[in-house]
Parts: C-alpha cells; structure tokens; sequence
C-alpha cells in the first residue's frame, strides 16, 4: 500500500480539468470539434441498421487493418525513444501461462486448451501407463535422436460430427476485426456470407495485422484506487492475498483522466496501445498447478467483471488507439446497471466493428505497475494465421523505471 500511497499527491491534478473538454483540446479538435467529442459520450447503444453511418471505415472502403494504420514507422520509432539512451532496460512478459483446463467463455463447441506430449526414441513405461501418446521408441538415426512435441486434445460437441480442439480466442489475446458484428455485417461493411470460409474469413483476418511496435500506456485503475482509499472500488482479495477491483466496477471516464494523472501521462495519441489494470489475473493464481475453485467462479464473471462501458470506449476512440486492452477476459464491465439495456457486449461491437480499434484481453501488468513504468514499448506480433480472428501469442513490454522510485523488494 505504501508504494500506491506516495503517488496520492498527484492524484490533485486530475480533479482540476474537464476530462472530455481537456483531453479534446489535447488532440487539436476545434470547438465544434469538442462539442461533437462530448455529444457522443454516452451509453446509448449505436444503431448499427444504419449502415451508412458507420462505413466505409474511417481508413477507406478497402481497409483490413483499422486504427493498426496509426502505427507508422514514425510512430514506432517514436515508441522506441522511450528506451533510447537508456542504460538498463528491463523486458516484461505482458501474457498469462497456458495450462491444461485454462477457463475460457462459454461457447459450443467449447474454446479448451488440453496440451498433450508426444514422446519418441525412448521408452517411459510410467507415461504409456498414463495414456501418453509414444510416435516411436526406437532413436533414430546413427546420433540416436529422440524428441519431444505436442499436441492437443480434441473435444466433440453435441450436435457436431467432428471433433474440436483448442482455438486462438483463449488465454491472453487480441481480436481480430472480424470477430465480431451486426449480424451478417463486420468491419467496413464486410458480410459474413461473403467472407466466411471453412478455413476463416478470407477478409480480415489476422494475416492482416502484421508485427505491432507501439507506445504502450499502463492505465493502472487498480493502483489508482488503492492510493486513492477508495475501498468500494476494491473486491475480495484473490486467494493468493492480492487485490483486485470490485467484480462489476465500471471504470469511468474519470477513473481514466485520474489514472493519467496517477501515472504521470500527459497525453493519449494515435497508434497507442491503452492499457487497463485491474488486477483480476490474480484470480487464476496456482498452487501445485491447481487454480482455486472460488477464484475461477468469479474470473468467470459469475459476481461481474470489472471494466469500460460505452462512454468510456467512444471517448477513447477519438484517440484512435491501434488497441485497448485490460487483464479481465472482456475488457468491458459485466453484472453492473448499466448491463441492463439488452445489449450483448456492446464495447466489443463499438470498438472492433465501427472504429476499427482492436480489443486486447487478459493481458498481464503487474510488472510494469510494480515498477511504476506507465508508458513503455509495446511489442506483439500475433499468429500469422489466415483467417484466424484473434492472435494468443503474449505481448511483451520494454520499459526503463526509474531506479531511484522503484518499491523495495
């Protein structure tokens, strides 16, 4: 707590300007400009009938890519000053560990990670007895090689005649801008029937994305709040003793302005990859490989989950963040009031399908919030997989804290 505590100081600065008035300013709009920022800063689900009103795109009838185009090579090298000159710098792995039974959301057939190794050129009499799958015992060769794979259990559904395996929407992941629409309708006007292939879409798919180098924002709401006293913001402790927010607490525009403030970000801008912590990968802590039953009912949102809502989405857009991202599974508050309006995860919709922005999930902070870094490079480069709708493979971070403010361990 003590290190969250000497920040309260900064905390000031924040409640002394308008978020949407200030941020806006901040990114050259007019005062017609501003007006129009904030008259679209609400929760009012948008109205996706009209589809005229939400594309082509803002990058063209022909884009695949989205606010991605906001990172330029200009913008990459940008990024890469915040360690340039630097004498130390520290890399942080930004994803969760995959194991057998990892949860995921529920869908039919089931998105499942089962790992199984495959041994050959040897003989283990204990792992056959398992069930362990052997592809040769005998080495090969006169070097006598021998190796070992894996490979995935498959799991067959009711109502399908094949089974299935394990999926990229799983574990620490980006979504792709075809993941998800308005009914047969996805970004820039594409239509399901015409781009869906046994394979995956043959238009916006994550051969599309390509390596990402960016600027990376920590937006810590967890630190915030901690610093802040705010006990109704703060839930149960994980089972390992961590904090975490409260299961159904929306992070408000303000909550965004004062963790700028907390962190010490000037500005938002284009191409950046926006960052919420909230501490809930905490819930899926291990002890002897065996996560706690209580933890993973409530990561699985059964009491809510905390995050953004519209508001909070649409004024983030006007940055046009190439992602935004959060260490829950949906980036969007769940089981609060403002769920209530009949809408099935409208951020999504908002974010992927009218901007462009691609939502980043269950993405790990606590590295960089333990060091206080707040901005940092942000590097991901996702499975080059054709028509696949998201990548898994974990972000990494490259930052240089401040030695002379970092906690003592």
């Amino acid at each position: 707590m003590r290190n969250y505590l000497t920040r309260r100081s900064a905390l000031g600065l924040a409640g002394k300007a308008g978020a949407v008035g200030a941020v806006a300013a901040s990114i050259g709009l007019t005062a017609a400009g501003q007006a129009q920022a904030a008259g679209v800063l609400d929760d009012v689900p948008f109205d996706y009938s009209d589809l005229a009103a939400w594309f082509p795109g803002p990058y063209g009838p022909a884009d695949q890519r989205g606010t991605l185009n906001e990172v330029t090579a200009a913008k990459t090298a940008d990024a890469l000053r915040l360690v340039s000159g630097s004498r130390s710098v520290r890399t942080y792995n930004l994803g969760e560990l995959m194991w057998n039974g990892f949860p995921g959301f529920t869908t039919t057939p089931p998105r499942v990670y089962e790992q199984r190794l495959t041994i050959g050129g040897y003989t283990s009499p204990g792992f056959e007895a398992a069930g362990g799958i052997v592809q040769f015992r005998e080495p090969l060769g006169a070097n006598r090689l021998s190796l070992h794979e894996e490979r995935f259990a498959a799991v067959l559904s009711p109502g399908y005649t094949e089974p299935y395996s394990t999926t990229y929407q799983l574990g620490t992941q980006l979504d792709g801008l075809n993941h998800i629409g308005y009914g047969e309708y996805f970004y820039n006007g594409h239509r399901g029937p015409d781009i869906d292939e046994l394979w995956g879409t043959s238009k916006l798919g994550s051969e599309h994305i390509g390596p990402i180098a960016t600027r990376g924002v920590l937006l810590d709401i967890l630190g915030l709040k901690l610093a802040q006293g705010d006990s109704a913001a703060i839930g149960r402790p994980a089972a390992n003793g961590q904090p975490v927010l409260a299961s159904n607490y929306r992070i408000t525009v303000a909550d965004i302005d004062n963790a700028m403030a907390f962190g010490g970000i000037r500005r938002l801008e284009p191409g950046d990859a926006i960052l919420f912590r909230t501490g809930w990968n905490h819930l899926l802590h291990r002890v002897d490989r065996t996560p706690d039953p209580a933890d993973i009912t409530r990561w699985s949102a059964a009491e809510g989950l905390p995050g953004i809502y519209l508001r909070e989405a649409r004024y983030l857009a006007q940055f046009r963040p190439a992602l935004i991202g959060s260490d829950t599974w949906a980036l969007e508050v769940l089981g609060n009031p403002v769920n209530n309006d009949g809408t099935a995860f409208p951020v999504h919709q908002d974010l992927l399908l009218r901007f462009g922005i691609r939502v980043g999930e269950s993405i790990v902070l606590d590295g960089p919030a333990r060091d206080r870094l707040y901005e940092f490079v942000y590097l991901v480069t996702p499975q080059f997989a054709e028509g696949a709708t998201c990548g898994n493979t974990p972000p990494a971070a490259l930052g240089s804290p401040r030695l002379d403010i970092l906690p003592r361990l």
